[in-house]
């Protein structure tokens, strides 16, 4: 694997497995939509400039997306040095250097907007994972991402996700069943949507979600291995938790999920879920600010 950083602990099996396509392919598209025919004003720079340049961090933050930023100035010129100040999920402040870029000015130009946002909206999203992660510190849970994620930037955002310090759930709709509402009104009920999910992919997870205690009961009866409890009242989860509990044998694993926010997470997690899935840490998150400056030539 072709990545000059460590990759995040978190990161799921699945993820790394895509990872070097997906950033070649990011960021392949990103240059394509940004440069198009030609950066006709890069090119007013005489083309034997070479110059040096910092990105600047403008907020506290935490930074990821290096591999993306990477990609992009090997694509458009394996020439440029980047000189990392920085590691991939280091928390930074305001005024901190992140990089130093040294090469043709012509170069460093065309990849300044594509490279940074690339890890503006990485960093944004890291960002909110790492605060969320400290908001329930010491509870146990465990804190996964959703498919809520930018159309084409699914790997990468949840690769931020990790590099945050939260988990991944499923990549996608391959590596994993989730049995929802339409799923089972379709199937004609819980047992049997997880009947044929265990005929049709046995070696996959089989997750259902219930809306209600009693078909929480019945999930569980029918062996499902996670069970998502969507939008359950607080004393309700209390109660599914205590259930699950008093199972003799391997019980399945708890996952609560549904309009979590800052203001309901902790308090979710100390009912003693083992999961709570949050859309939030990829669908609103906001960018880290950053900055590039040109230092002159060299």
């Amino acid at each position: 694997m072709n990545i000059p950083c460590k990759l995040p602990e978190n990161l799921s099996l699945v993820l790394r497995e895509q990872l070097d396509r997906a950033i070649t392919i990011n960021v392949r598209q990103a240059l394509a939509e940004d440069i198009g025919s030609g950066d006709i004003t890069a090119a007013l720079v005489p083309r034997q400039q070479h110059s040096v340049a910092r990105i600047i961090c403008r907020d506290h933050g935490v930074i990821c997306g290096r591999p993306w930023f990477d990609e992009v100035f090997r694509q458009i010129d394996p020439e440029v040095q980047l000189q990392w100040q920085i590691e991939e999920g280091e928390t930074v402040a305001p005024g901190q250097v992140l990089v130093v870029l040294k090469g043709a000015a012509r170069s460093l130009l065309t990849g300044e907007r594509t490279g940074m946002n690339f890890l503006q909206t990485l960093s944004g999203t890291a960002t909110r994972c790492r605060h969320y992660r400290h908001l329930v510190g010491g509870t146990g849970v465990t804190l996964l991402d959703t498919r809520k994620t930018l159309p084409g930037l699914r790997v990468a955002q949840k690769y931020a996700v990790a590099a945050g310090g939260c988990h991944n759930h499923r990549a996608g709709l391959f590596d994993a069943f989730l049995i929802k509402e339409n799923h089972i009104v379709a199937c004609g009920g819980i047992l049997q949507a997880v009947e044929q999910a265990r005929k049709s992919a046995a070696g996959k997870p089989v997750e259902i979600e219930v809306e209600t205690l009693a078909e929480f009961k019945v999930a569980k009866a029918a062996g499902a291995d996670i069970i998502m409890l969507d939008n359950f009242p607080l004393a309700q989860l209390v109660e599914a938790v205590w259930l699950n509990r008093k199972q003799t044998g391997a019980a399945p694993k708890l996952e609560a999920s549904g309009g979590v926010n800052e203001q309901t997470l902790v308090a979710i997690a100390e009912t003693g879920v083992d999961y709570i899935s949050i859309g939030g840490l990829t669908k609103d998150c906001q960018s880290v600010d950053l900055s590039m400056r040109m230092m002159g030539q060299h």
